[in-house]
């Protein structure tokens, strides 16, 4: 679903920092932008990502316990 709103809103620039090995769309599992779509993106990933990986890996380990 990101992939298919940065395409339709012509997002030119696209910069993540961590990657999802199990379900990523952008240069983990696939890269949807490397198909014939109308737009492609110019993607940055893994920027600052060690920082964004650890916030995301606490976000989901607090939301479990709850």
């Amino acid at each position: 679903m990101c992939a298919g709103a940065i395409i339709n809103a012509r997002i030119r620039r696209l910069v993540f920092g961590a990657y999802d090995q199990k379900a990523g769309s952008c240069g983990s599992v696939v890269n949807l932008f490397d198909l014939p779509y109308n737009h492609r993106p110019q993607v940055t990933g893994g920027f600052m990502q060690e920082a964004c990986a650890e916030e995301l890996t606490e976000f989901f380990a607090e939301l479990r316990k709850k």
